[in-house]
């Protein structure tokens, strides 16, 4: 028998072995990335949830989940129509087994998206979605800002983050220069992250918390030019407006700068519009950044990219606060049809968003009417919840700017306060000697004695030398006076506990 030699090469490659995946070998930008609002303080609470389960006896008997902007999970009661609606979708039997149950208007609504889904909510559609909702949106932001809206610009998204995360994968380029993203500081932790798994560079612009958390465009122009000049290719601005965690509103003015600015450098604009039902403060209003642009002459049309903008918005927000059905959509401005088409291919990679979410985004933006017979009931639902909001909105400033050391500006929208704190040389000590931050101790410590789960501000990010911490006003308004005192009383313990 003739033995033949095997190529070298050939030898070499077959002893090698592949890398089990562990914690040492894991892509590190997924260990580098970070998400507050889901951190250290929600996995303590969770443990102290366990330990009342087994009949362990704590300083409170419940948690308070002010981590998170989850409406439906502090008890916010659905809209009636809109969970109809989507309840004949799911199950169109239910229609003619109760045909008294229904009103005419949900029962014309869902035979109108059932017309246009082929196999119902539990077939794929369209990867850039239903065709008919497009529509919907389209007319829905024609109206909002008296300027025309293209079904074919508008990406059906699984909530909000999703469409943030396929723009910034196609913005961020890999190998070459390091791009980044202009990121308002404090933010919403999403585009941190985002930016670190995929590889892109966070350049903070700090928000003015004197000025309501201003943008200050002298700031932003510095930013800017230092951040070039360290080498780092800044390919666009996020904007969230109405603010998270801030809660401020940009006023027309503002708006027109930084379109300027993006115009002049050359900056795709992300604007996070996913608050914009969320607005209560008198005087206040919102402007959408597609409506200020046409108002500039920015139309965005074919050949016109001298302004490129995406928005975005949700169905977790608002007075509707679907979070669980992960609807929400992007329009693209100023964008052309080769970048269009990767778009496209991006949101093909997962067929499609999800049929329920993208129908509850069709009905998010287009509720009953005057004169329908669903409208009375959603009028009153829908101005309950934003009247409710709005007097917890002021409960909960008014609590914290009463309480020894913080200070907290009002939110004109959105659903948060991010209060101001100052903490003694001792306290900080303290966080230190357990390796955590210090508004994160502060946190810990408030959840151990109230079951109040706060997050802290480095997670969103702060001025240097200052510190902060995010809640919600969301737990029900009956409820809302004793969980203030609840949280009044630990702040108070930890003062006293922690004094110089």
């Amino acid at each position: 028998m003739i033995r033949r030699s095997l190529p070298r090469a050939f030898s070499a490659a077959s002893a090698l072995k592949g890398i089990p995946l562990t914690g040492s070998t894991i892509n590190e930008n997924v260990k580098a990335a970070k998400y507050a609002v889901r951190g250290a303080v929600l996995e303590r609470s969770m443990e102290l949830q366990r330990k009342m389960a087994a009949g362990e006896k704590l300083p409170f008997d419940t948690i308070v989940p002010c981590n998170i902007g989850n409406p439906h999970a502090c008890l916010q009661v659905p809209l009636s129509f809109h969970r109809e609606v989507l309840s004949l979708c799911i199950s169109p039997n239910l229609a003619t087994d109760h045909p008294h149950v229904f009103k005419e208007d949900v029962v014309e609504r869902a035979k109108h998206y059932a017309a246009g889904l082929t196999g119902g909510v539990g077939a794929y559609t369209n990867s850039q979605g239903i065709p008919a909702v497009r529509e919907e949106i389209a007319a829905f932001i024609a109206e909002r800002d008296g300027h025309p809206a293209r079904a074919d610009r508008i990406y059906l998204t699984n909530g909000a983050s999703e469409g943030v995360r396929i723009l910034l994968t196609c913005l961020l380029r890999s190998g070459g220069k390091e791009d980044g993203l202009l990121t308002p500081i404090p933010q919403y932790p999403l585009y941190s992250a985002s930016l670190t798994l995929l590889g892109g560079t966070l350049v903070p612009y700090h928000l003015n918390e004197g000025a309501s958390w201003g943008v200050e465009m002298d700031n932003l122009r510095t930013t800017l030019a230092a951040a070039r000049a360290n080498g780092t290719e800044v390919r666009g601005i996020a904007v969230i407006n109405p603010g998270n965690p801030t809660g401020n509103i940009l006023a027309e003015e503002q708006i027109k700068d930084i379109i300027k600015m993006a115009v002049d450098e050359k900056l795709v604009v992300l604007a996070d519009e996913v608050y914009q039902a969320n607005i209560w403060k008198e005087g206040a209003s919102f402007s959408s950044f597609k409506k200020v642009a046409c108002d500039m002459g920015y139309t965005g049309e074919d050949g016109d990219d001298r302004l490129q903008l995406v928005s975005f918005h949700s169905t977790s927000k608002g007075y509707f606060g679907e979070c669980g059905l992960r609807g929400g959509y992007m329009e693209v401005h100023g964008i052309g049809a080769e970048v269009r088409a990767e778009l496209y291919k991006l949101a093909s990679l997962s067929l499609c968003s999800n049929t329920v979410g993208q129908l509850a985004t069709g009905i998010m933006i287009n509720p009953p009417k005057p004169g329908d017979p669903s409208f009375e009931t959603f009028q009153k639902e829908r101005d309950d919840i934003l009247s409710s909001l709005e007097r917890r909105s002021i409960m909960v400033h008014k609590a914290l700017n009463d309480l020894e050391g913080i200070t907290c500006n009002e939110a004109d929208g959105a659903l948060y306060a991010f209060p101001r704190i100052r903490l003694s040389d001792k306290a900080k000590r303290a966080a230190e000697a357990n390796g955590v931050p210090a508004d994160e101790y502060y946190c810990l410590q408030i959840l151990d004695q109230s079951g109040i789960v706060l997050v802290p501000g480095s997670g969103f990010g702060q001025e240097e030398g200052t510190l902060h911490f995010r809640t919600t006003f969301l737990p029900a308004e009956e409820t809302m006076h004793e969980t203030l005192k609840i949280m009044a009383k630990a702040h108070e313990k930890f003062m006293d506990e922690h004094r110089d």
